[in-house]
């Protein structure tokens, strides 16, 4: 993607960390000469060779996974906080803008075996039911709602290469106390995140 160089994070640790607190992304590949995108959880993980892999699954139902070819060539987009940035912030006269976090990861696609699909998904549920007031396990679960596997195609992604945007008014830095204070007062998410990241980066 098109990052502008003050823009450009290649913080690899922050970026895993924020890989690893945004996993719900967007699984992007060719399905019959077009574009096809799906919005599912793509866990960071490491492989048993050390590399960095994302895994995920998808329907059967779901006809993109009929062109996972060998070594099929994925795209898969992460979103993280943004907020509209006005200009009437700034010290001088300018445009108003946009601040977000998005972080592109491309890699070589592999379907697993039913056995790791089922693992995966273990480790999954394990994750985001941490923080339940009753955690459940998949191991708790009957065979017969468990058979619901075989309707899905696990995954994993190898990947090659991460790109990162991060853009956090780095060109106005004399103008970052009042843009934080402004996004500060307002009460969407979005907003209260980009401010808690330009801190950051001040800090």
């Amino acid at each position: 993607m098109y990052i502008p160089i003050h823009y450009n994070n290649q913080d690899i640790a922050e970026v895993k960390n924020f890989l690893q607190q945004n996993s719900f992304g967007i699984l992007i590949n060719t399905v019959d000469n077009k574009p096809w995108g799906t919005h599912i959880p793509l866990e960071l993980e490491t492989d048993g060779e050390g590399n960095d892999i994302l895994v995920g699954h998808i329907a059967k139902a779901n006809p993109q996974w009929k062109y996972f070819n060998d070594k099929a060539q994925v795209l898969c987009i992460f979103n993280g906080p943004h907020a509209y940035i006005s200009s009437s912030w700034y010290k001088e006269e300018e445009v108003p803008t946009w601040n977000y976090i998005a972080v592109h990861v491309y890699g070589t696609l592999i379907v697993l075996t039913e056995e790791e699909t089922m693992a995966s998904m273990h480790r999954l549920v394990d994750k985001y039911e941490k923080g339940s007031k009753k955690p459940i396990s998949l191991k708790n679960l009957s065979p017969k709602t468990l058979r619901q596997v075989k309707g899905v195609v696990g995954f994993k992604v190898l990947i090659s290469d991460i790109q990162a945007t991060y853009k956090l008014s780095q060109t106005r830095a004399d103008d970052h106390h009042k843009i934080i204070s402004e996004l500060e007062e307002r009460s969407d998410p979005g907003s209260q995140g980009i401010a808690e990241h330009m801190k950051e980066t001040e800090s």
